[in-house]
Order: structure tokens, then C-alpha cells, then sequence
């Protein structure tokens, strides 16, 4: 019953339903019927809900329903009042205080969807994840005490004009001015790489003049490909300008609608634009981090392969395109100069053997693990670090893992011959496509929309696109040898592509799947690459790590415990990740500082 005051000694009595709204249907009775009327849940009334009353705080003089009775002790400002229970609490219920009081504060406009309940509107904010909610998401999955939620209209007056709107305005202009700079670049460099194949296609027809007209179909093939790579170029930059415009658009808008909000002083909508603005410069992050960097796309001469004019019924291409500028200097590093700190320890929880590991921005790190588990672990939260807190079970083990993009990795499954995709988003896993490859496909690595997958009897390396396409096959040389025995693990870089084989050996090449050299080691199982072109190998039985330069001519060995399967190198933390030979249960990480 809900009490309607008038200024006469009567009172108006408006039934209700025990749950539900207050009924319409109203009946008139005089005070000396109080002890008559239904005892409610005084909290609950106020949100127009009715609920029988199943208790009474003696401190806040109310009345409580069953739920509030037993979550009222749960917030700090309450924690010490005194209870009664049903037996032992008033039968009549306080009539001021069971009035409708002065209103809280409404929201002047909060009309923003929520996005997994869109019949709800946001009005509420949990500090602990940093997340906008609706009355259902709060009910679902941030209730208290575990989470601290407050409603907008409450809190939103302090992000007028505030520290956060002000760094939120900044960030948003200086990514906007990140995307113009990165489109601006590339084009720049696009123009000179396109400039420099049209040196080389000049150069062709110079040397073509020279040679027999036998040599016209190699002559073709040369020139499809410095075509191909202009056809290439041409792509990264449009894919490049269309998602920076897009994402411009976005900052923009978002800057511009922060600005207005906080001009009109809607403080709601601002804070809800905020934390929206706020996202988007995470997405905005991540999107840019995928995008083909501009340092990645060369300037090319081309050689001339002089053995063409004496050999010429053996030779098998017209030529070679070679960078004009090439990234890793043709003097190997003064390794003495260069100096790799090694700290850490154990870093994730107890499971079995991890075979592979990779690594996706900002905190992120998969793990395929020997009893047919794929772990999301996290890397960088805090305390957190190194919790395992996702794993999807595949019906075969996996061996080595891949990402692909900001949502997506690649994991190898031996035993069925196939490549199975898995997404990642929100911080969950689940199965996607996968592709029949054929044989016990073992290592991978990805790179622009390239994979690199490593087989076992025979041993063998595909290049493939993500369709699963063969673009290129290394199986036997010119005699008929095989050129790998028992291929392990593949690391790639825009240039090369390294295997480690068991024979004892790392063995490179170029993705047109040309043997570039060969770096022999003790029974070498996995292999990491550095950004300057030196890479890491893992030694199954020895003590240590070796680090070797670009051209396999100088090492340096750097002594831990007993890596194992697998060694991972993490280029935007500096940090790598090995599980163990002797303590598998565990990965564990070392900060590398090059000096």
C-alpha cells in the first residue's frame, strides 16, 4: 500500500501487489487503521517496487524485504546497524518515513543504448572494470561487493571540465594527428618504392636489348613481380587511407561532440561520451597497429644476373629485385656493443607442456599446451600477471600458435593435418574456420596476410596465403636432397623467413622460398627474432640461449635454465617467454634491454 497524505485526519491507501508497481485502485481509512496496513519494504518502495517487509533497521528506521535485509550490512555506511528480525520488528510502519521522499538527482538526458541490453539505457558506472551499465548488466554481473557501481547523475558533475575530459580531448587530437602522419608517410614512401620499380622495369628493358629474345617470357616473370609489388604497395596505401579517414572521422566526431557536451554543461552525456571516446582510442590504437607500417615498403634496383649470358638454358629467372635501402646493415652487429640484459622468473600458473606461445598487444599471451588446451593468459595486469584466465579444449593436440589480427591467432594441429583459427575478442575463445593443409603441419608464423608453416615426414615449408593457398613449397634442392630433415619451429620478418630443423641446423629464406643460408647449432628446437635482425635460439640441452647476428657469423650465449619446446620473443614489451625443459609446469619471462 502506498500512503497518500490529505489535510484532513484521513489518508488515502492505494493497494499493491507484493513485487509489483502500486495499483491504481485506492481506498480511504482512518489513521486509528494503521496497525492494519500491510508492513512493506520501505528502500523497494521507493523505486515503486512492493515487496513484504522481512525486517527492520533500527538505525534508518525502515523497514526491509527479505534482499535488502540481508545485503543492508554489506555496504561500509551500514555495516554496523542494528537488525530485527521479522518476530521482533515493528508492525507498523513509520509514515513519514514510508512517504515518497525528496527525489535523487535525475539524469538531465541519459539516453545512450546499452549495447548488450539495447532495450536498456545506460545510467550507471562500475568503477572496478571501468564500464558503462545498464540496470540488467548490474544485476547480471557487477553486483556488490565485488564491484562498486554508482549512478551517472551522481558522479558526473566532476567530469565537467576535468583532468579526464582534458587528457580525452588530447589523446584524441593526437591520435588524429598519428593517422594523418602514418597515411601521409606511407604515401610518401609508396611514391618513391613506385618511382624506383619503374627505374627497374627500365633497367629490364635495357638488358633485355642485350640477350637473346629466348629470354622474353623470364623477362615477363620479372616484371610481374616489380608490377606485383607496385599492385601491393598500391593496396597497403588504400587500405592505409581508408581506415585513417575513417578513424579521423570517428576522433572528430568524438572530439567534437566532448567539446559541445561539456559547453552545454550536459554533464551525463559527457561522461558517457567520454568513456566511449575513450574506447575508441583504444580501437583507434589497435587499429593503427595493424595497419602495414610505411617503413615496410622498399625502394628496389634491379641486378642482373650475369651468369644468364653464358648459362642461359639453366638459369631460371630473369633477375632479382633487391632493395635500394635495405633495413639491416650488410656489416653484422658489434655484438660487443650490443648487450641483452636477462631478468625474470616464473611467470604462469602449473599446467603441461607449452609447445607454442605467441603474443597480442597490450596484454595478451596464448599458450598451446600439451593436453590439448589453448590458454589466454594474462601478461601485464598487475597482480593478475601470468593468470590463465581463458582455455578452450581442441579434440587434438596443438603444437604452435600464431596471431593473425587484433581478434584472431592460427594454431597448428599435427595430428588431423589442419590449421585451425581461433577468436579471441572480449576476452573469450572460440573455435572459427579452419583448413585442411595435409600432412603433420607443425610450426607456424604470420606475417601480412602470409603464413609460414613447417611439415614433419617428409620435412617440408609452405608459404600460403590465409586460405590456405600454396604460394611457395621448399622441399628438395636442385640434386633431389631434402633441404629440411625435421623442421621444428618458423620465425618471420618482412624479409625472411627462419626454420629450426632438429638436424642441428637453422636454415633461412626469402618468401619466394629460396635458401638465403644456413646456421648450424646443437640440437636447436625453437627460434625467436629480434627487431634488428639478430635472432635467438633455444638449446634443448644446453644452459644457456644463444643469441646470433643477421648473417649466422657471430654468437653470444646467454646462460639460464634448460629452455624446452618453445621460446617466444614479445617485440612490444621487450620480454621473452620460454617454457622450460625442467620445470614445464611453468613459463617463465626475461626482460631483454638491448643496449
Amino acid at each position: 500500500m502506498v500512503h497518500t497524505y490529505n489535510s484532513g485526519e484521513n489518508f488515502r491507501l492505494i493497494m499493491a501487489v507484493p513485487g509489483k508497481k502500486a495499483s491504481e485502485k485506492a481506498i480511504t481509512l482512518s489513521q486509528g487503521c494503521a496497525e492494519d496496513f500491510e508492513v512493506y519494504c520501505q528502500p523497494c518502495d521507493r523505486d515503486d517496487v512492493r515487496q513484504p517487509a522481512f525486517g527492520y533497521c533500527v538505525d534508518c528506521k525502515e523497514h526491509l524485504c527479505q534482499a535488502c535485509f540481508v545485503t543492508h550490512r554489506k555496504p561500509k555506511p551500514s555495516q554496523h546497524h542494528q537488525l530485527l528480525d521479522k518476530e521482533h520488528m515493528p508492525v507498523k510502519l513509520n509514515l513519514h518515513i514510508a512517504s515518497k521522499s525528496t527525489p535523487t538527482k535525475q539524469a538531465d538526458s541519459l539516453t545512450t543504448p546499452c549495447s548488450k541490453h539495447t532495450k536498456e539505457v545506460i545510467k550507471l558506472y562500475c568503477h572496478k572494470h571501468d564500464a558503462l551499465l545498464c540496470s540488467v548488466c548490474v544485476a547480471l554481473q557487477h553486483t556488490p561487493p565485488s564491484c562498486h557501481v554508482d549512478y551517472i547523475p551522481d558522479i558526473s558533475q566532476q567530469t565537467l571540465d576535468s583532468n579526464e575530459f582534458n587528457k580525452t580531448l588530447k589523446d584524441l587530437d593526437q591520435m588524429t594527428e598519428k593517422c594523418c602522419k602514418v597515411t601521409k608517410d606511407q604515401k610518401q614512401r609508396v611514391a618513391e618504392s613506385i618511382t624506383s620499380l619503374e627505374d627497374v622495369i627500365t633497367h629490364i628493358d635495357n638488358f633485355r636489348e642485350e640477350i637473346n629474345k629466348r629470354l622474353n617470357e623470364l623477362e615477363k616473370e620479372a616484371k610481374d613481380t616489380a608490377t606485383t609489388i607496385q599492385h601491393d604497395n598500391n593496396k597497403k596505401l588504400t587500405t592505409t587511407e581508408t581506415t585513417c579517414e575513417n578513424l579521423v572521422k570517428s576522433l572528430q566526431v568524438s572530439a567534437d561532440s566532448l567539446k559541445h557536451l561539456n559547453t552545454n554543461k550536459k554533464a551525463d552525456q559527457l561522461f558517457t561520451e567520454l568513456k566511449i571516446a575513450q574506447q575508441l582510442i583504444i580501437d583507434s590504437k589497435q587499429g593503427i597497429s595493424q595497419l602495414p607500417a610505411a617503413e615496410d615498403i622498399d625502394e628496389y634496383v634491379f641486378k642482373p644476373n650475369q651468369a644468364i649470358q653464358t648459362l642461359l638454358q639453366n638459369e631460371k629467372s630473369f633477375g632479382t629485385l633487391k632493395h635500394k635501402n635495405p633495413k639491416q646493415s650488410a656489416e653484422p652487429p658489434n655484438q660487443s656493443e650490443v648487450v641483452i640484459k636477462m631478468s625474470g622468473g616464473a611467470f604462469v600458473e602449473k599446467s603441461n607442456l607449452r609447445t607454442g606461445l605467441a603474443a597480442s598487444p597490450p596484454n595478451l599471451l596464448f599458450a598451446a599446451s600439451e593436453n590439448g588446451y589453448i590458454e589466454m593468459i594474462d601478461k601485464e595486469i598487475g597482480k593478475e600477471a601470468g593468470k590463465v584466465i581463458k582455455k578452450l579444449s581442441l579434440k587434438s593436440q596443438p603444437w604452435d600458435i600464431t596471431v593473425i589480427n587484433i581478434d584472431t591467432i592460427a594454431v597448428t594441429i599435427p595430428g588431423s593435418g589442419k590449421i585451425q583459427y581461433i577468436s579471441f575478442s572480449s576476452n573469450t575463445l572460440s573455435l572459427k574456420s579452419k583448413m585442411k593443409v595435409g600432412g603433420q603441419c607443425h610450426g607456424i608464423s604470420h606475417h601480412q596476410g602470409k603464413l609460414a608453416v613447417t611439415f614433419l615426414h617428409p620435412g617440408k615449408l609452405l608459404i600460403m596465403d590465409l586460405k590456405g593457398n600454396v604460394l611457395e613449397k621448399v622441399g628438395k634442392d636442385s640434386n633431389g636432397d631434402d633441404i629440411l630433415w625435421e623442421p621444428k619451429y618458423v620465425d618471420t620478418n618482412s624479409q625472411s623467413i627462419y626454420v629450426s630443423d632438429s638436424k642441428k641446423s637453422i636454415i633461412w629464406f626469402n618468401w619466394q622460398g629460396e635458401m638465403i643460408g644456413r646456421y648450424k647449432s646443437d640440437d636447436c628446437r625453437s627460434i625467436a627474432l629480434l627487431g634488428d635482425g639478430s635472432f635467438l635460439v633455444g638449446d634443448h640441452w644446453g644452459h644457456f640461449i644463444s643469441r646470433v647476428s643477421d648473417d649466422c657469423k657471430t654468437e653470444k650465449k646467454y646462460e639460464i635454465s634448460f629452455p624446452y619446446e618453445v621460446i617466444y620473443w614479445c617485440p612490444e614489451t621487450s620480454t621473452l617467454y620460454t617454457s622450460m625443459h625442467e620445470d614445464w609446469e611453468f613459463i617463465y619471462s626475461y626482460d631483454l634491454k638491448l643496449i
